[in-house]
């Protein structure tokens, strides 16, 4: 993910059993008491699904010119080999088979194949191998909701399609209204994801609620992105820390919940290999979805058109 976005991984690859249960019971729990329409479209007055159902991507033709700018290699085999980490909603979920996969990582994913007329081999890894492994060659190209660092770009290559960050959300009844410094979570209980960077943040910059003369906030850490948000809603935390995107989501599928808005924000890309051919036909697709609206019609579907991009980039530099 952003690096913020993702409890710390082992770097072994993702194993689609293990994870699938408590994934899918992410996803749904993800939904608070939503239930499912059962046209699975949302009626009037009804809640909405757990996952976003909608077919955004299979009418998406094929670009000639952006298919154009693709290796002749490449487009002789019609393949790529596409590593996803697969961690939680918006980003990319396993549904309750345990093997289908969903979210918006998939659909960009799916819509930039169907645009350069190329198949996706895509498997699931560790968010923390897969940046490793596009060096070696293993994958084409990864996604997982990687942020686009300077620390990345010195040895990697990003084709931006979206925008994120670090956030925060609160019950509707908090007084907090902005996050602008950590200082005003003072005597707060912050609730973030274990093994994040978040929560490397957060315990590194408690000293600054000393330094002021105030009470240090007091974080807690959940593995599961279900207890995470159960623990806001149920009054044992103040203010959860995470994903611009994730907090979007997860506000418009639960009752009770604000987004408070962005803390930090970050340009989030396809990752690829220093210097990859790819690079300029896979800027070239998402400019095309852009422009077709096709691309709107993602980001709308799992609630962050907020955070879409005017235009994509190949390695800008790190938002300040």
């Amino acid at each position: 993910m952003t690096g913020p976005s993702s409890p710390a991984r082992t770097g072994k690859r993702t194993a689609v059993p293990r994870t699938a249960a408590f994934l899918a019971a992410a996803a749904l729990t993800l939904a608070g008491c939503a239930e499912p329409a059962a046209t699975g479209k949302d009626a009037p007055g009804a809640a909405a699904s757990a996952v976003p159902t909608a077919d955004v991507v299979s009418g998406i033709a094929k670009d000639p010119a952006a298919a154009a700018l693709l290796p002749d290699a490449v487009r002789a085999r019609g393949t790529l080999a596409l590593a996803s980490s697969i961690s939680s909603l918006p980003g990319a979920v396993y549904l309750p088979d345990g093997k289908t996969v969903a979210g918006e990582d998939i659909d960009l994913a799916d819509a930039v194949g169907k645009t350069l007329g190329l198949r996706l081999k895509r498997e699931p890894a560790s968010f923390e191998a897969i940046l490793p492994a596009l060096g070696s060659g293993r994958y084409d190209v990864g996604t997982g909701n990687f942020g686009v660092t300077d620390a990345r770009r010195k040895t990697l290559d990003f084709v931006t399609y979206i925008n994120d960050g670090q956030g925060f959300a609160v019950r509707e009844d908090s007084a907090l209204k902005k996050v602008t410094a950590l200082t005003q979570l003072c005597g707060l209980t912050v609730a973030t994801g274990a093994g994040t960077t978040f929560e490397a943040t957060l315990q590194k910059e408690r000293r600054q609620c000393t330094a002021a003369g105030k009470k240090p906030y007091d974080v807690k850490t959940y593995a599961e992105v279900s207890a995470l948000y159960a623990s806001l809603q149920q009054g044992r935390t103040d203010v959860v820390m995470s994903t611009v995107n994730g907090l979007r989501y997860a506000v418009s599928r639960q009752p009770g919940l604000r987004f408070l808005g962005a803390y930090k924000r970050l340009d989030v890309g396809f990752a690829l290999k220093k210097g990859s051919p790819l690079a300029p036909a896979f800027r070239a697709a998402v400019n095309h979805l852009i422009e077709t609206g096709d691309y709107r019609k993602i980001l709308k579907k799992w609630g962050t058109a907020d955070s879409a991009l005017a235009t994509s980039r190949i390695s800008p530099p790190e938002i300040r």
